[in-house]
């Protein structure tokens, strides 16, 4: 059985997965306090929660990009998006880099795909980006399943967080 956790953006997700690559089941939910991993979310709960159940447990831990996975849920060309704050999204088109924009900064030539908060959303929507309707999206424990084939597994004690922006702060 394969667990995938995604709590980095403005929906958090858990997938379960078997070794024949099909999907048990999964839980999709706002993040926050009422999704319940175990009742808090964000990049470093979700990964701190993986990384003990995987050495709890014995078992390897792959770390799947965000985007790349949300890329991943589309059978056609997508940009994907995620939450970046101050309403600005991160952003990922076919065989490119992650990149940082405003609704206004992003390419116009591909639906979007992703899990944001309904006011970024709406800032997208306004300016008239469309979203791939979720019917026609794969689930996110089937887009992980894809990802998962060439994914390669993390020494417990090398696990990193790869944020999509660093920060800095002056003295």
């Amino acid at each position: 059985m394969i667990l995938v956790i995604d709590t980095s953006s403005a929906v958090s997700a858990l997938a379960l997965v078997d070794g024949n690559g099909t999907e048990v089941g999964e839980d999709i939910g706002p993040s926050g306090s009422g999704f319940d991993l175990p009742a808090f979310t964000g990049l470093r709960s979700g990964v701190s929660f993986g990384l003990g159940l995987a050495i709890g447990l014995h078992v390897p831990i792959v770390a799947l990009r965000t985007l790349h996975l949300q890329a991943a849920r589309s059978p056609e060309p997508t940009l994907a998006v995620a939450e970046a704050g101050r309403g600005r999204v991160y952003y990922l088109a076919p065989g490119s880099e992650p990149q940082l924009g405003a609704p206004a900064e992003l390419p116009r030539t591909l639906p979007l795909v992703g899990w944001l908060r309904a006011a970024t959303e709406e800032a997208l929507l306004e300016e008239g980006l469309r979203f791939r309707p979720e019917s026609e999206l794969r689930t996110f424990g089937a887009a992980a399943l894809i990802m998962l084939e060439s994914a390669p597994e993390v020494a417990y004690g090398s696990l990193r967080l790869e944020y999509m922006q660093a920060f800095s702060t002056r003295a």
